[in-house]
């Protein structure tokens, strides 16, 4: 009986150490495999996203034929030029004005600079460029930089014309208490309303803004101006638009 538990054990012991040494061989084996592997290449890193190139930019102007006598009840006796294609200065651009009274929408000169001034506009009024060639792709860090001053509750907010000639105007309010600021103006954080493009009477919430296809971009003031002083008003000086051209073809 003692000589049969004694073979056992040693059967066993045997047994145990030759399965331990086909684990450890194993181990070794994969140890070196790995230490002989190229090591796993990292990920190639996705290039930062940038703000697109400047696509156009507007400064307007006065010119001789634009003088002209405002039908505003609240004009003066300044001498005013009416804007119209007339005050713009970019070949590759068109202004396009919606609004009951956007002929009383006229060209001023403040601080060196152009702008278009609604002080006379008795209605609500957008000012929208629109590039012959292109589209405009709105989307990602596409932008609006422009110098603009309003004054007296006045506010202005972007307004885009998409590919589907749909008007929608966006949350973003600017309002720069009667000085002339540099603002910028981002797309994709914001919520879009249509606008009537004869009253500009806002409608309901725009749920499908395709921004990679935009016709006319702007701002618009959804107030009637009030005249000189301190009556409410918008000034719009230069515009520049930063984004990528959508060819029209």
């Amino acid at each position: 009986m003692a000589r049969s538990t004694r073979t056992g054990l040693v059967v066993l012991i045997i047994f145990a150490g030759a399965s331990y040494g086909a684990i450890f061989s194993t181990l070794s084996a994969q140890r070196g495999a790995q230490r002989g592997a190229q090591p796993a290449a990292p990920a190639a890193a996705q290039p930062p996203e940038t703000m697109p190139a400047l696509l156009f930019k507007e400064q307007w102007q006065q010119v001789p034929t634009a003088v002209g006598v405002p039908t505003s009840p609240r004009r003066s006796q300044n001498q005013y030029w009416l804007a119209s294609q007339s005050a713009v200065t970019n070949p590759n651009l068109e202004v396009k004005l919606y609004g009951t009274d956007a002929k009383n929408l006229t060209v001023y000169l403040h601080e060196g600079r152009y702008d278009l001034w609604t002080g006379l506009v008795g209605s609500p009024i957008a000012v929208l460029l629109r590039h012959r060639n292109s589209f405009m792709d709105l989307t990602g860090l596409a932008r609006v930089r422009a110098i603009l001053r309003t004054g007296n509750l006045h506010s202005l907010h972007p307004v885009v014309r998409l590919a589907d000639g749909s008007l929608v105007a966006g949350t973003q309010v600017i309002s720069t208490d009667g000085q002339f600021l540099q603002v910028e103006v981002s797309f994709g954080n914001q919520r879009w309303y249509t606008v009537e493009p004869d009253t500009l009477a806002v409608k309901g919430q725009a749920m499908m803004v395709d921004l990679a296809r935009v016709d006319e971009v702007g701002l618009v003031d959804l107030a009637p101006a009030g005249g000189h002083g301190s009556s409410g008003w918008a000034n719009i000086s230069w515009i520049e638009v930063y984004a990528k051209a959508v060819p029209r073809s």
